[in-house]
């Protein structure tokens, strides 16, 4: 491994011993292109690496966002710094900034990815929260969200063109009947 190696899935480890191994260290190592074991791993501690692993990518794009919405709030730092410390383009840097600032931590759900919130950040927090439930009870695949939103843009075009209500109005969390115009609330 080069110099430049990155502790991914070990850094814990690295003050106490491995009980398995008697007490030698290994400490899995990561570069920018690659990750190696600094010695066997067994199937347990080869799949704590995969869950670190996991966990660091699917959060990355949230530690971006925000570290660079702090920047910029606290230093007025724009985006061509950011571009240069983290090696992403500046408008992979907008987009994540994008995300993380329609979605305050509170309201993200580690069930769903951040690609899951990127899709739905230009809707209103009420429609976001609806979807957001909906993909996390249908597990529902980031490619399927976006079809079903896209089934719901298509369907409340059309509504509106024929001059009916729309058949689901996500602001009010209800059921509008085409036909009467009556609503019923939906239950979370």
């Amino acid at each position: 491994m080069s110099s430049t190696a990155i502790a991914i899935g070990a850094q814990s480890r690295a003050r106490r011993p491995n009980h398995q191994t008697g007490g030698a260290l290994r400490n899995p190592q990561a570069t920018h292109v690659g990750w190696a074991p600094a010695a066997d791993l067994g199937l347990a501690e080869w799949s704590a690496v995969g869950r670190r692993l996991g966990d660091v990518a699917r959060c990355s794009q949230w530690w971006v966002g925000d570290w660079i919405n702090y920047g910029n709030a606290r230093f007025g730092e724009r985006y061509s710094r950011a571009s240069r410390l983290t090696g992403y383009d500046i408008q992979s840097l907008m987009n994540m900034v994008y995300v993380a600032s329609r979605f305050e931590i509170s309201r993200r759900r580690e069930t769903l990815s951040w690609s899951h919130h990127a899709a739905l950040a230009a809707l209103d927090p009420d429609s976001q929260a609806y979807w957001l439930s909906r993909a996390a009870a249908e597990k529902l695949s980031v490619a399927d969200l976006r079809a079903e939103l896209r089934g719901e843009r298509h369907a409340l075009k059309s509504a509106s063109a024929r001059g009916e209500p729309a058949i689901h109005d996500v602001s009010s969390e209800a059921l509008v009947c085409p036909h009467c115009g009556g609503s019923v609330p939906l239950s979370h």
